[in-house]
């Protein structure tokens, strides 16, 4: 059964998907994508993600759509706009991310 959280948008979110892996030289990725009760101005997706790799406690790559900011990404200490396409297209953006700014390790899945 799909977890539900109330207070996101105004109803109950459902979560989709939720993985975190800690990797073997220390990094971290974590992914969290829910789906809205009804899409909105920031999210006319109707999701809320975010997709998180760090390492030693600091954010590497992170790709976002926290309210008020719509859809963005972080790289290091920059922060850009994102194109959202799809769900897909986001993983394989931010995996591709991950690998240019040092996610090499391997994973061991918690």
């Amino acid at each position: 059964m799909a977890r539900k959280i109330g207070g996101l948008d105004g109803g109950q979110a459902t979560l989709l998907f939720y993985q975190k892996l800690r990797l073997e030289g220390g990094g971290i990725v974590e992914i969290v994508i829910w789906r809205l009760p009804r899409a909105t101005p920031d999210r006319p997706h109707g999701l809320k993600y975010r997709l998180y790799y760090g390492r030693g406690g600091k954010s590497v790559v992170r790709y976002d759509n926290e309210s008020g900011k719509g859809d963005h990404r972080h790289v290091l200490n920059r922060e850009e706009p994102y194109r959202f396409v799809s769900v897909r297209k986001l993983r394989q953006d931010f995996e591709s991310d991950v690998r240019r700014h040092g996610g090499d390790d391997d994973e061991k899945t918690d």
